[in-house]
């Protein structure tokens, strides 16, 4: 009985096989410990006695294999490193809701409630300001009176520099600091806030959701518990501020005044 020879089916068997023909190929050019310990030793094996190779030729190359394994070992275990890591910023992530946490920022989302802002000194300073401005105009300007290297806060009520209440919206924080004679200071905008939820994408445990912005969790300076001590008071709230007013001289209603913790 004679065959037919089919031009399409041949050319597709023939294709297949080729395929894994390489696939097999490519497979099997990947060599492990297992294969090079045995190629090591059928190189022994069938060596020419009369002209045997160099044992320092073999000690090498074995040397050189184990070291290459190592290598691998270690890069597994620095993923596996780096994996807990995340893991464990992630959980440190969720610990912080209905806490407060501070970190460096120069905008901030007003709402209508009292905001906790400071500044961030890395010398001795003259004096401080913070310009509080909604689309650029300023809504209202604060003053420090703590002036030492450190981290120092105060409370802005919301109130504007003419006693009215502050629209709301996303206000820009332009702190200056001015320095001794001769002297220089680097200063910085803080914002501390309440931590009200947290988004788990992305790395380096994720984003904090605060009542005054987000906040990549890396980011953050401290975490402390919703209002312990840390600032001091813009003004009372059945005292409003004036243009004279600022929140380093305002106190209560009865004549004392706000104390100042700094955090350093």
């Amino acid at each position: 009985m004679s065959s037919t020879y089919i031009p399409s089916i041949n050319q597709a068997a023939t294709a297949t096989t080729t395929a894994k023909t390489a696939t097999s190929a490519t497979t099997e050019s990947v060599m492990g410990k297992q294969e090079f310990l045995t190629l090591l030793v059928a190189q022994l094996q069938n060596q020419d006695p009369l002209n045997p190779d160099e044992p320092t030729e073999f000690t090498a190359q074995l040397a050189q294999f184990s070291s290459l394994e190592q290598l691998f070992n270690l890069n597994k275990s620095m993923e596996n490193l780096v994996t807990s890591n995340a893991n464990s910023d992630r959980l440190s992530t969720l610990s912080t809701i209905g806490k407060e946490v501070i970190y460096q920022d120069g905008d901030f989302k007003y709402g209508g409630e009292p905001v906790t802002l400071g500044y961030q000194l890395d010398g001795q300073a003259s004096e401080v300001t913070l310009a509080l401005q909604l689309n650029g105009v300023t809504v209202r300007t604060l003053k420090g009176t703590e002036l030492s290297a450190g981290n120092h806060f105060l409370t802005w009520d919301g109130l504007t520099e003419d006693g009215q209440a502050a629209p709301q919206g996303t206000y820009s924080i332009v702190v200056q600091a001015k320095a001794g004679e001769g002297e220089s200071v680097a200063v910085g905008p803080l914002i501390r806030s309440e931590v009200t939820g947290v988004d788990l994408s992305g790395t380096f445990g994720g984003t904090l959701i605060t009542r005054a912005g987000e906040v990549q969790f890396n980011s953050i300076l401290g975490v402390h518990e919703k209002n312990s001590a840390a600032s001091e008071t813009a003004a009372a709230p059945d005292t409003p501020a004036t243009g004279e007013e600022t929140a380093a001289t305002a106190g209560a209603t009865d004549g004392s005044t706000t104390e100042t913790t700094t955090e350093s």
